[in-house]
């Protein structure tokens, strides 16, 4: 058992921010060689939403902070820490985080990014645990921002009708009145990191004129995907329920990474939860990675399917290959 455990974690705000323009299914008939029931029956996505032009990751991730930080009923100038999930930041440098801490008008704070991915809020979870257990006077901003719909490859039906762009936040302390985050647990395999990526690093070098390739874009094995996002899902689900001596019997409500409706479905029946014990708005808002969990959370207290009073469990996968898993009590 580690020492951060023995440190009481409060997740005392939650915003969430996507932007206003929506596409939908229907939209994307018009250029992309697809059909909503193709769609629809294959991933459960109805819609998504996407980036205005001349916005970009950092400023969703600022709304989705405005948001958490009055849900916490604090100020920005109370943050010690911003720490930022993303796949998909502004620049490789400087990092999206130190945008964020400028556009909240902070200063002084401690500001870095992170990628695991889809996984990111989770990991962004026990980063800010480990935080406030070396530093229990830290005020932690996490959020996990994504502007997926700048790296799709419009040409290539199995990934762009997935993804969709959106932000989430939480303010997390290790005081004041909160849900307590009783554990999370994370994992990784990089030998599998081939299955999905998203280039434009520096292992592809490019010069002044070069054309784009396709490994700028989003891409994926789905089938391996599904396969191993089920598997790890449910695995470290369990394990995070064995160790604090828990069964899904005591979780009110399971808030899985919003992949695919198929993903969502085969990983509640491993655990044995019932669908209506399972939240998705995956239809709303497509798969928006690091932003997909706290987006459902903001979203599930919202329309009151997430109440004070339950436990709720996150699970979730991600490129990397990165999974993880977290119990809030509210």
């Amino acid at each position: 058992m580690t020492a951060s455990r023995d440190i009481a974690c409060r997740v005392r705000g939650f915003g969430a921010y996507t932007p206003v323009d929506v596409l939908t299914n229907f939209d994307l008939e018009k250029f992309v060689e697809t059909t909503d029931e193709w769609i629809t029956t294959r991933t459960g996505i109805k819609q998504r939403h996407r980036l205005a032009e001349g916005q970009n990751a950092s400023d969703a991730a600022t709304e989705a902070a405005r948001l958490a930080l009055a849900d916490a009923g604090m100020e920005p100038g109370e943050i010690t820490h911003v720490i930022n999930a993303t796949c998909t930041p502004d620049y490789l440098c400087p990092n999206t985080a130190c945008l964020v801490e400028a556009k909240l008008g902070i200063m002084g704070a401690m500001a870095f990014d992170f990628n695991a991915a889809c996984s990111g809020y989770v990991y962004g979870l026990s980063m800010a645990r480990a935080i406030v257990a070396a530093q229990p006077d830290a005020r932690v901003l996490l959020t996990a921002t994504e502007a997926l719909t700048r790296r799709l490859n419009w040409a290539d039906r199995t990934t762009c009708v997935l993804f969709g762009d959106g932000a989430g936040a939480s303010v997390i302390t290790a005081d004041g009145e909160g849900a307590l985050l009783e554990d999370v647990l994370c994992a990784s395999d990089g030998n599998l990191g081939g299955l999905l990526t998203i280039g434009g690093g520096t292992h592809t070098p490019y010069a002044k004129g070069d054309p784009v390739g396709e490994d700028f874009f989003v891409q994926m094995n789905g089938r391996d995907v599904f396969k191993h996002a089920v598997r790890n899902m449910a695995a470290i689900s369990q394990d995070v329920l064995a160790r604090n001596g828990l069964t899904t019997d005591d979780v009110a409500l399971l808030i899985p990474h919003q992949a695919n409706l198929r993903i969502i479905e085969a990983v509640g029946d491993r655990l044995g939860v019932p669908a209506e014990r399972v939240f998705v708005n995956l239809h709303e808002f497509g798969n928006t990675s690091a932003a997909s969990v706290p987006l459902a959370i903001a979203d599930a207290r919202a329309k009151g399917v997430l109440r004070p009073g339950m436990r709720v469990l996150l699970a979730t996968f991600g490129g990397g290959f990165t999974w993880g898993a977290a119990l809030l009590h509210f």
